[in-house]
């Protein structure tokens, strides 16, 4: 099969090589993670031969600055004017997985391929190439792998870019952390999707929203990796509702988390602070999932419980009883892993469409959870989610999104 697929289309005695994509290292948690120590081969959308080096495409490119870089600030946007590294080359086959993490390049490929796997899912998701909110003025996006000294990342008018938490631990760069990544990415979409306010955003929810979609960003890119869709539904025997990777956001070591989602905060337990006033909706969205997910799990006959007989699966049923019921023995499981494998696989993707679908019935300054909410429900009544539009809707009042 690798032959077959690395035929070279210059031959005219063999048959054209289909175009599978562009080839990429990618830790689909920072490599510090037990288990995920190393990368796994993705493949990003545009055909060997669409990015160059850099790495660079038609949507985005790398600036590896060779001095300290600032980090942007109005007035000063990309493009960045200062000396940069030599770019990095494909290899002859225009692939770029040639590059490891102990190469000085895996920075600049690694961030590249977090930024362009996002935008890849997102895009399948609106079912058709995303327009940035920055263009015309700027016609790419601008990756800035590493700023030294820096404990934060940023995304912005043209750019993403990305400090360390650990100045003296090169695996705490946020580029080596697909999460992080990520969530900016799902700020540069919504922005590019739903639009930018007009005017300051008071008596709106735009930037808490902002924060819940982001952080489902990195959850949703989270699961399209078959090493970590493997090993948290091997972890857990298939039982979801319990503390898994997929409730964690850009972990900082096995102990510390920065925000979760397998949480139980309504929308009158948190503070008008924008992470903290977005953890309810973020929560309901995953809620979601769990519950297309345990669904499908019942009517394929691979669990007992029908998730639909709770008004929200994750909060009703007693921490025991998710343990008796829904974790079977390790030899059981090994026999439902690959058909788990699947229901898991479509009901991100039915969540993911359906959050993504909503924009289309929302304004930037108008912008209330209830609003979200309300949209998210719409779009799943008019695409794949129109069966769980009840589940939905049961775990958004539950939050006190909706009443």
């Amino acid at each position: 099969m690798d032959a077959a697929a690395h035929t070279s289309d210059a031959d005219p005695g063999r048959a054209a090589s289909p175009r599978l994509g562009t080839r990429f290292l990618v830790f689909p948690q920072p490599p510090y993670i037990p288990g995920y120590e190393k990368p796994e081969v993705v493949w990003l959308a545009p055909s060997a031969g669409g990015i160059t080096a850099g790495p660079s495409d038609r949507r985005m490119y790398v600036a590896d600055p060779l001095e300290t870089k600032r980090p942007y600030a109005y007035p000063i946007l990309p493009p960045y004017a200062g000396a940069l590294c030599p770019p990095v080359e494909p290899d002859a086959d225009g692939h770029f997985d040639y590059i490891t993490p102990d190469s000085p390049a895996f920075l600049a490929t690694h961030s590249f391929a977090c930024a362009r796997r996002v935008l890849d899912i997102f895009e399948g998701y609106v079912g058709r190439e995303i327009r940035w909110f920055f263009e015309p003025t700027l016609s790419r996006l601008e990756i800035i792998p590493h700023i030294a000294d820096w404990d934060n990342a940023q995304s912005g008018f043209g750019f993403v870019e990305f400090g360390e938490s650990e100045p003296a631990r090169v695996t705490s760069r946020f580029s080596l952390n697909f999460d992080s990544v990520a969530h900016e990415m799902g700020h540069l979409i919504l922005l590019s999707e739903l639009g930018l306010l007009e005017g300051d955003g008071a008596g709106s929810e735009f930037f808490a929203y902002h924060e819940a979609v982001a952080d489902f960003a990195s959850l949703l890119g989270l699961l399209h990796f078959d090493t970590a869709a493997d090993r948290i539904l091997r972890r857990t025997g298939g039982n979801l509702l319990i503390n898994n990777e997929l409730d964690r956001f850009a972990e900082l070591s096995d102990e510390r988390q920065i925000r979760t989602f397998n949480n139980s905060l309504r929308a009158g337990d948190v503070s008008h602070e924008v992470h903290d006033h977005s953890k309810p909706f973020a929560g309901g969205l995953f809620d979601c999932l769990v519950e297309v997910y345990q669904t499908l799990l019942f009517e394929r006959g691979l669990s007992d419980l029908d998730p639909r007989q709770f008004g929200n699966l994750r909060q009703q049923l007693a921490p025991e009883l998710i343990e008796a019921t829904l974790r079977p023995s390790r030899a059981d499981y090994e026999l439902k892993h690959f058909a788990s494998k699947a229901a898991l696989e479509e009901a991100r993707d039915i969540v993911g469409e359906s959050v993504v679908r909503s924009w289309r019935f929302l304004e930037p300054d108008d912008v209330t959870f209830e609003a979200a909410a309300e949209a998210f429900l719409t779009a799943a009544d008019r695409g794949r989610g129109r069966a769980y539009v009840e589940q939905f809707e049961d775990c958004m009042r539950w939050r006190e999104i909706l009443w």
